[in-house]
């Protein structure tokens, strides 16, 4: 089993999303000693720009057209990325919250890999269908400010809803959340970090167990996207 995980934060150390996610890393790895941990740190991974190249062999897919020579290389780069997300069984997200939505580098990691017959498909009658099946997401999600149920002037939550919204689009629907909001305005910054690791680890507990029950025989499958 391979689990992708992706890092969101560039405070590394620093950071409580990171630190919390390697709580339930690590005792998922100690749990099942076979699992493969796919690292991405998009602050280090190098990600192309979604330029005019891309976005004309996007519209190549839907529109059901041949590749010109410039838009195959584009479709290269795009697959190459996207192909390593598709070989994980289960994802790890790190994610601070920015602005009231997602760190400008997963919002670029995700419009690279969202892309037409690899991560969906559309009906005009039905809507999207994801192609990302039979997976598992679990996404750790902090905030300096915002909490749920607090007043909007505190902040609204584009972060955890946007990250939901666009994995159930590519049908991963088993999702898991940690979270740690606020991180600042809290009396005891340290006890919340030390409870939400707590989380992390009885959440990391609960996915063994389930993992295990599962055995070889019920590996979650790849996906069904071609990204040919």
């Amino acid at each position: 089993m391979k689990l992708l995980y992706i890092e969101a934060s560039p405070r590394e150390a620093d950071s409580s999303s990171r630190h919390i996610s390697e709580t339930y890393l690590a005792e998922l790895q100690a749990a099942i000693p076979g699992l493969e941990v796919d690292a991405f740190d998009l602050w280090h991974e190098e990600l192309p720009p979604f330029d005019q190249a891309k976005v004309a062999a996007k519209m190549a897919v839907i529109a059901r057209q041949e590749f010109t020579a410039v838009q195959r290389a584009a479709w290269d780069e795009v697959t190459a990325i996207a192909g390593r997300f598709l070989s994980a069984d289960r994802y790890l997200f790190a994610v601070p919250m920015w602005n009231s939505g997602i760190p400008y580098r997963l919002k670029h990691y995700i419009d690279i890999v969202h892309q037409p017959g690899v991560t969906w498909t559309l009906n005009p009658q039905q809507g999207y269908t994801g192609l990302v099946t039979g997976k598992h997401a679990t996404l750790v999600l902090t905030s300096g400010v915002f909490a749920p149920g607090v007043a909007d002037t505190f902040g609204i939550d584009h972060h955890g809803t946007y990250l939901h919204d666009w994995l159930r689009e590519a049908g991963v629907t088993d999702v898991d959340d940690i979270r740690y909001q606020p991180t600042i305005l809290t009396p005891d910054p340290a006890g919340g970090l030390e409870k939400a690791k707590g989380d992390a680890l009885e959440l990391a507990k609960r996915h063994s167990r389930e993992i295990a029950a599962m055995g070889i025989a019920g590996r979650t499958p790849r996906g069904r996207s071609q990204i040919d």
